[in-house]
């Protein structure tokens, strides 16, 4: 397929990026990033021997990715999120059985992280870095909360690179923020972070947080 068709195919709908397969098998993937890289070269240089060049006779497969990185469709979300952060990819395209079943990009990746922080619901919540990397602690939280007052919504560890203890994310249904804030706290909990309904709180009056 010419280069030209796939921009069209870029520009008619909301994808990011597009597999490119040849009798049933997967060959490369072509990015919008790819698409437009190349229009705009094209543009800059306002040469008409390029514009038809990039119109007649440039191909998918002269830019595409080859040998691109893959998913199956049997994977864990989790899995392809690890895959992405070791890569440096954010869009996979996906195979069941060799076939080339869909593709997933950084927006599905994005949207499903935001449900686990509850980023939709307006959860209040906080960021813990544990005094130690006990794995009690997620129990130990479970019980903070609970005694708080407050609605467990989401809990997870998060590895930052650099560093050597584990933070803890923390999204729960409360409007006593800085309530739980001193229960977490009295309990050893470092609190790096905290966000009330939705929003970061760095330093604030508001009674409703007590």
């Amino acid at each position: 397929m010419l280069l030209a068709e796939a921009y069209r195919i870029f520009s008619a709908q909301s994808v990011r990026a597009i597999p490119v397969v040849e009798d049933g098998a997967l060959r490369g993937l072509l990015t919008r990033a790819h698409c437009l890289r190349a229009a705009e070269n094209v543009a800059r240089t306002q040469d008409n021997y390029e514009f038809s060049y990039f119109t007649n006779k440039l191909k998918v497969k002269d830019i595409m990715v080859r040998n691109p990185a893959t998913i199956e469709a049997a994977d864990t979300m989790e899995h392809c999120m690890r895959i992405g952060q070791e890569d440096g990819k954010s869009q996979f395209p996906v195979l069941d059985n060799g076939q080339v079943v869909g593709i997933i990009t950084a927006t599905e990746i994005f949207s499903m992280a935001a449900q686990l922080i509850g980023a939709w619901d307006n959860c209040s919540g906080v960021t813990l870095l544990a005094a130690s990397d006990n794995p009690e602690n997620i129990h130990r939280i479970t019980t903070l909360v609970d005694r708080g007052g407050a609605k467990l919504h989401s809990i997870y560890p998060l590895q930052i690179k650099g560093e050597k203890q584990k933070r803890i994310v923390v999204r729960f249904a409360s409007d006593k923020l800085e309530n739980m804030v001193r229960i977490f706290e009295q309990e050893g909990f470092t609190v790096l972070e905290k966000n009330f309904q939705g929003k970061p709180v760095v330093n604030t009056n508001d009674t409703r947080l007590d």
